[in-house]
């Protein structure tokens, strides 16, 4: 049995990766919208290929091992390290569009995170401001949540995003997408475990479809999602 820590562990993070929380993320598509008008997904497979390829690769070697490191940074602290890893965060988001992202929800959660009296809103606005995954792994910090779960809860919540943003954009049914999140889950987990494992100079990825998609998604000339 899971002891009573454990248990409300788990409710926190439920709670932390919640499609209700206001910070706008079903309001982006990251790129995934001109994607959808250039051709470049047209059905359900080709959107699990695009979504396994950025869980691998952009998932389990950047957002991942940061959480990992900012939970660390919290438990402990450290500002300066915390500092350190939202510049890189914020390095490898190589479009002004996903900067902005970041940015902008950043500051939607900081101020949700002060109303729910985690400690480092206060202390760190100039760091969990502009940067959406610091305020992340600050609260499950501060409610316990195990770093390894966090970091699942943290790519199963961004995986569940897009592809119910692929659902809308292509369109598919929602049994489509259903089906893709039980395809995609193994690799939730798998790279949870891979980002637990690189070491600080490992961190990083090229992405260059995402880059490009994110790119174009800015002058795309109708949009549903943001930019």
């Amino acid at each position: 049995m899971a002891t009573m820590t454990e248990q409300l562990g788990l409710v926190r993070l439920l709670q932390l990766v919640s499609p209700c929380q206001p910070t706008g993320a079903f309001s982006y598509s990251q790129g995934l919208e001109w994607c959808v008008e250039a051709g470049w997904i047209r059905d359900h497979r080709e959107l699990a290929a695009w979504l396994a390829d950025l869980l691998d690769n952009t998932m389990a070697r950047v957002d991942l091992p940061l959480l990992l490191r900012m939970h660390g940074a919290c438990r402990q602290g450290d500002e300066k390290a915390m500092a350190r890893w939202c510049d890189l965060l914020l390095a490898c988001r190589e479009t002004d569009e996903l900067r902005m992202e970041e940015n902008n929800r950043g500051r939607a959660l900081l101020s949700l995170l002060r109303q729910l009296q985690v400690p480092q809103a206060d202390r760190w606005p100039h760091l969990l401001g502009p940067c959406q995954l610091a305020g992340f792994a600050c609260a499950a910090a501060h409610w316990r949540i195990d770093p390894c779960q966090a970091a699942v809860g943290h790519a199963w919540a961004w995986l569940e995003n897009q592809v119910m943003a692929g659902v809308k954009i292509i369109p598919l049914g929602q049994s489509r997408g259903q089906q893709i999140l039980l395809q995609l889950g193994s690799k939730v987990v798998a790279a949870a475990q891979e980002a637990a494992g690189l070491a600080d100079e490992e961190i990083g990825s090229a992405c260059q479809a995402l880059a490009i998609a994110s790119s174009r998604h800015q002058d795309q000339y109708t949009r549903l999602y943001r930019s």
